[in-house]
């Protein structure tokens, strides 16, 4: 999945900014991070969670207006935009593809980066230790419970989405931190399902890079690499995507200004 624009050979990838109107300077971010950064790109891939509640493609919200014309000035502009939903935006949908012109992934999905064949993943999937979360998740991916719920006028749903936020919160932090991280034989299984050694993901916001051994016997001769994309607060996280590299990439979040 590349691009045909003349954009320098590269591709970005990101995952859980948690837009929303209570960080006015992560909504100004983004917008910076579409004109200056990734409209230079070839690809951008969203890896869920772009929004900290998408109630619906009908969305009227200031922060649904704004991801809808950034991400448009990057189609706009010839840039491929791949977008992924994630536990807090899993409504996003063919609407928004539409409006946008972009291509929405199916969670996980394996792509093409320059001759290396990587399965990208929001990260929900792989925290099977958390059980609780496990079946809050086979609830929400439900396809049917999702029409019923788009269904509700957008007061309710955004109602809704407040109290999920507050139940995950509270949730949390009553839960050890192992528990709520990926399973290393999950990320194990997903690679040897797709064949392929790497592995991209969000999700647990902590951005890192691993290596898992295939086997225990093989002194890393045999391993998948696992990169993991940070969440945006104080900073801001990329992965630029090259034929010679995968680079994890931060930056500075201007802090907001005013209340």
């Amino acid at each position: 999945m590349t691009s045909s624009s003349s954009h320098a050979k590269h591709s970005l990838l990101i995952s859980d900014l948690h837009l929303c109107a209570a960080r006015p300077d992560l909504n100004r971010a983004f917008q910076d991070f579409c004109t200056q950064t990734a409209i230079n790109a070839q690809a951008l891939y969203i890896l869920g969670d772009l929004s900290d509640a998408w109630v619906g493609d009908d969305d009227d919200s200031a922060t649904a207006a704004l991801i809808r014309e950034s991400l448009s000035t990057l189609t706009r502009a010839g840039v491929s935009v791949y977008l992924m939903t994630g536990n807090r935006d899993f409504l996003m949908g063919d609407q928004l593809a539409e409006d946008c012109n972009l291509t929405l992934l199916p969670d996980p999905s394996c792509v093409d980066l320059y001759g290396e064949s990587v399965l990208l993943m929001h990260g929900d999937s792989l925290c099977t230790g958390d059980e609780e979360y496990m079946a809050f998740r086979a609830q929400v991916q439900n396809k049917q419970a999702q029409q019923l719920l788009l269904t509700q006028p957008l007061d309710q749903r955004r109602e809704l989405a407040a109290s999920l936020r507050a139940q995950s919160k509270s949730a949390n932090s009553n839960k050890a931190e192992d528990i709520m991280d990926v399973s290393a034989d999950e990320v194990l299984k997903e690679c040897r399902q797709h064949g392929t050694r790497t592995l991209i993901h969000g999700h647990t916001h902590r951005p890192a890079e691993h290596t898992h051994s295939m086997r225990s016997d093989d002194n890393g001769r045999d391993s998948i690499r696992r990169i993991v994309l940070g969440d945006w607060n104080d900073k801001g996280w990329y992965i630029k995507a090259c034929a010679s590299a995968l680079e994890l990439v931060s930056f500075a979040i201007a802090p907001k200004v005013g209340k």
